[in-house]
């Protein structure tokens, strides 16, 4: 009933996920939007994106909506909050991302980072010596992901509450529909 009636091929759906037709204004404003308005605690929603913030800047690709979502299940996170964050983990930020992590890693390893690599890196020298570049990469990651979690748990939770509050403000103040005012937020 409710579907496209133009089917994207599999090359345009690429080509959006890597750049937006509509703009990345526009798709970070619905993204905002969209997590401000979901359905539950503000410590939920903040503690669900904080959970896929912080699994995105490990160096495991294809498991950061997975990992993000049982890690938000098990601290009661949202699980669509914890989607929406693991998304800052993308072609776009995964160079800077992936560079941090692997030089914060060769430092804490006590590893210097000109010796463990070629000058030109490619990837079959990736695919053919992944832990050189992984293991570094994972323990980069670690204290990453936690500053990553922290400041962003406190960042959305603060949005939702601040969005709540004037959303309620706004539905109170409408003239001739008069509500009863909405229960405080539970601050959780």
């Amino acid at each position: 009933m409710v579907r496209r009636r133009l089917h994207r091929s599999r090359i345009r759906r690429l080509k959006e996920l890597l750049w937006p037709s509509r703009g990345w204004r526009r798709t970070l404003r619905y993204l905002v939007h969209r997590i401000r308005r979901l359905p539950d605690s503000p410590y939920s929603i903040a503690a669900g994106f904080a959970c896929g913030a912080a699994v995105s800047v490990t160096p495991f690709i294809g498991f950061h909506f997975a990992a993000g979502a049982l890690l938000a299940w098990a601290i009661r996170g949202n699980v669509i909050a914890s989607a929406i964050g693991a998304l800052i983990g993308n072609p776009w930020t995964f160079p800077i991302i992936f560079l941090w992590t692997y030089q914060l890693g060769t430092r804490m390893l006590g590893v210097a980072g000109a010796e463990t690599l070629p000058e030109e890196m490619s990837l079959s020298y990736v695919l053919a010596h992944p832990w050189r570049m992984l293991v570094p990469m994972a323990v980069g990651s670690l204290p990453t992901a936690a500053v990553t979690w922290g400041a962003s748990f406190w960042v959305v939770r603060l949005a939702v509450i601040r969005y709540r509050r004037a959303r309620r403000r706004r539905l109170q103040a409408r003239p001739g529909r008069r509500r009863p005012p909405l229960a405080p937020e539970s601050g959780r």
